[in-house]
């Protein structure tokens, strides 16, 4: 996949957060490793816009968070989607496709102004 490097519009990290958490909880670096991982590593997700992102979005009352041992043994915070996670994520989910759909009608139309 060819991929140009470019910062993710605003508020799209927090959506692909609440997109993997809706599969399943995790740690921070399992989220930015299952992101990177589905992206085709067209998304790398720094430490320093996770963490934030994971915190604001606990505080906004979209995660739940608990401390929990890792599969290395070591512990980690735990994050999981709550049910106003999941109306958030399913609201921004509608718009991102919306808006997907409106940007393809505009690069779909010919010179004549045509699609």
């Amino acid at each position: 996949m060819a991929f140009l490097k470019c910062d993710l519009p605003q508020g799209t990290l927090d959506l692909l957060i609440l997109k993997i958490l809706d599969l399943a909880p995790a740690h921070g670096y399992a989220i930015a490793q299952r992101i990177e991982q589905v992206s085709s590593s067209a998304v790398r997700v720094p430490q320093g816009s996770l963490y934030p992102a994971l915190h604001r979005l606990e505080s906004r009352g979209c995660l739940k968070a608990e401390w929990k041992d890792t599969e290395s043994g070591r512990e980690a915070k735990y994050y999981a989607l709550t049910a106003h996670g999941r109306s958030r994520l399913k609201a921004e989910t509608e718009g991102w496709l919306r808006l997907a759909e409106v940007i393809g009608l505009v690069l779909a139309l010919d010179r004549e102004g045509a699609r």
